[in-house]
C-alpha cells in the first residue's frame, strides 16, 4: 500500500493590514480599561473623591451653625454697646451688679440662699443646735483624755 501523504492544517494567519487593526484594538481597549480603573479609584479614593466631598459638606454646614451663633452673639453685643453709649441705666445696672456700688442714700441688703434650697432653717433651730453643740463638746472634752489643744469647737453666735 502506498503511502498517502496529506497536509495538516495550519491556523491560518491575518496577514496585512487586517491583523494590525486588530492588535492596535486590543492596545485601545487595554488603554481604555486602565483609564477607567484610575478613573474610578480618583472617584472612590483620594483627593477630590466622593467620601471627602462628604466630609467637607458635613464641615461646612457645622461652621454655617457656629457662624450663625457668633452672628447672634455680636448682634447682641452690638445692642449692648449702642444702650452702654446712649443710656445710663445700662451703666448703673452693671455698676450695682458687678462693682457692688450704691447711690448716696441707698442702704445695700444682701440676701444669701442656703446651700440646701429645700431645707427651712429658723433662727429658733440654729440657737438650739449651737446649744447642743457647745453641751456635747463639753461632756466630750471632760469625758476623754485629749487635751484641749487637741480638739476645738466653735459656737457660732447669734
Amino acid at each position: 500500500m502506498p503511502m498517502r501523504i496529506t497536509s495538516v492544517a495550519t491556523p491560518t494567519r491575518v496577514s496585512g493590514a487586517e491583523g494590525e487593526f486588530e492588535n492596535m484594538y486590543r492596545l485601545l481597549a487595554l488603554v481604555l480599561l486602565i483609564l477607567l480603573v484610575v478613573l474610578q479609584m480618583r472617584l472612590w479614593q483620594g483627593e477630590g473623591s466622593w467620601t471627602a466631598e462628604q466630609e467637607l459638606k458635613v464641615q461646612v454646614e457645622e461652621q454655617r451653625a457656629e457662624n450663625a451663633k457668633l452672628k447672634e452673639r455680636n448682634a447682641a453685643l452690638a445692642a449692648e454697646v449702642e444702650d452702654l453709649k446712649t443710656g445710663e441705666t445700662a451703666v448703673e445696672e452693671r455698676a450695682r451688679s458687678e462693682l457692688g456700688m450704691v447711690k448716696p442714700g441707698e442702704t445695700f441688703y444682701r440676701v444669701v440662699e442656703p446651700a440646701d434650697p429645700k431645707a427651712d432653717v429658723r433662727p429658733e433651730d440654729v440657737a438650739e443646735d449651737a446649744a447642743s453643740i457647745a453641751s456635747s463638746a463639753a461632756s466630750d472634752a471632760s469625758s476623754s483624755s485629749m487635751s484641749s489643744s487637741a480638739s476645738a469647737t466653735q459656737v457660732p453666735k447669734k
